[in-house]
């Protein structure tokens, strides 16, 4: 499939086109494909008019009930992909107001409750402390008192029992200077402090041994829900099931070269050392 980020918009009307167009075809009711596909015929109205994005699974189901196969439903079907992927830009994020991101991010986050993070390069704003929540947006013009509070302010959901978090660093992630030596030190035992939290786990990948894998990007799984993956111009949004089960294989395989614990916080207290020496 070829990425088109102008076109995810309107991928998804015309996915509710198209199925709109092959239930007629069959000479089909929204009331009658909503039984066979045991969904309300509200689902199905809401799809056909692109007030509701359908996930692949119910394309799937429904392109099987109408009889649809064939080349058409490989189309089909490919719209629906493109449809559950969205693309925002680090410049329209700027120019609505990173403080609304962290908004959206905050509503996210509290309908989640299974978090897994894999950092490549730079520590994720839940573990960062004020200082370097402040460099990570130094590049930013304008007013950013009110995004770093918010920032800092979205850390509580780390406290909130009912969740799970499972954090995996890279050494470069951890160790990249981003401040003065002895600012990186305390941002160091920050990490260490979290991790003590009961249901944050948080892995340091040393950059030592062998680790036959090559990480491309950083991402964050939202329980099965979606997946999002940082680019340097901006950050992919995917819900198909099968891109967020993709990741989650990637992070059960970096993780299996984490240290955690104990291990953890003795290799971030050798590198905060370094940092105050």
């Amino acid at each position: 499939m070829t990425f088109e980020p102008e076109r995810l918009g309107q991928s998804r009307s015309d996915l509710a086109e198209a199925l709109r167009d092959q239930r007629r075809r069959a000479g089909r009711t929204q009331t009658w494909l909503a039984r066979r596909c045991a969904m309300s015929q509200t689902k199905i109205s809401n799809i056909e008019s692109g007030k509701l994005t359908p996930t692949i699974v119910d394309v799937e189901l429904i392109l099987e009930t109408l009889g649809v196969a064939g080349p058409l439903a490989t189309r089909v079907l490919t719209l629906a992909r493109t449809a559950n992927t969205e693309w925002q830009d680090n410049w329209s994020s700027r120019r609505r107001g990173l403080d609304k991101k962290q908004n959206e991010l905050a509503r996210l986050e509290s309908i989640t409750t299974e978090f897994r993070f894999f950092l490549l390069s730079m520590i994720t704003g839940l573990l960062a402390t004020p200082e370097y929540v402040r460099a990570s947006i130094a590049d930013v013009p304008g007013d950013q008192a009110k995004t770093v509070a918010k920032k800092l302010e979205r850390q509580n959901v780390l406290y909130d029992a009912s969740k799970s978090f499972t954090f995996l660093l890279t050494e470069q992630a951890a160790r990249w200077p981003l401040l003065q030596p002895m600012a990186m030190a305390m941002q160091l035992d920050r990490l260490a402090s979290v991790s003590r939290i009961p249901n944050v786990r948080l892995g340091i990948i040393p950059l030592s041994g062998c680790i036959p894998e090559g990480p491309l990007s950083t991402f964050t799984i939202y329980d099965r829900r979606l997946a999002t993956v940082e680019t340097g111009t901006g950050a992919l949004i995917l819900r198909d099931h099968r891109d967020v089960t993709a990741y989650r294989a990637d992070f059960d395989r970096y993780e299996k070269y984490a240290l955690f614990g104990e291990e953890a916080r003795e290799k971030l207290a050798e590198w905060s050392a370094a940092c105050r020496r």
